[in-house]
């Protein structure tokens, strides 16, 4: 698969705009995070300065990928939304200067290239919008509590000797 590349200060300077859609196919670092390859991403990027006149990418990414759940092991299918704001440096050394000037948690400060490969950084993206531990909320193949087995369960624990009568036992004061 081809790589999609920008010169991203250029980008940055002439406040230029992109978007498209990558299938989960397309990514194959996701695709090995996902349970198959169903789904796929939308993205836009715009180029723009920051108030400090730092050249920035706006990134926004959102689709669907389909997780493995780690209870049950079935798929899960999982939305996207996510929204980021990069400040471009010149290298590393300038990248640390300007996430110090910034101190930000909100904007990342990244390393800009005249091959800026854009498809890497959504993938990158999605990579960190999706759950280390991805579980359904309830499993699709496991049953509900009924209200009655509820009750049942909740009459056994009341049933449960108290560790103190326990201890009366012992010392003999029943």
């Amino acid at each position: 698969m081809q790589a999609f590349v920008i010169d991203a200060f250029t980008f940055s300077r002439l406040e230029e705009q992109r978007s498209g859609r990558f299938l989960v196919t397309d990514l194959p670092r996701l695709s090995e995070e996902s349970a198959n390859a169903e789904g796929g991403l939308d993205w836009t990027l715009q180029g723009g300065k920051d108030k400090l006149g730092h050249a920035q990418l706006q990134l926004t990414v959102s689709g669907s990928v389909q997780l493995l759940c780690q209870r049950c092991l079935t798929p899960l299918a999982f939305e996207i939304d996510s929204e980021s704001v990069l400040i471009l440096a010149k290298n590393e050394e300038n990248a640390d200067e300007i996430d110090a000037l910034l101190d930000d948690d909100e904007v990342d400060v990244v390393v800009g290239s005249k091959t800026f490969d854009i498809k890497d950084l959504i993938e990158d993206e999605a990579l960190l919008a999706i759950p280390q531990s991805p579980k359904h909320a309830v499993c699709p193949d496991q049953p509900l509590a009924s209200a009655s087995t509820t009750a049942a369960i909740e009459a056994e624990v009341g049933k449960k000797a108290s560790p103190f009568a326990v201890l009366k036992k012992i010392n003999g004061r029943t």
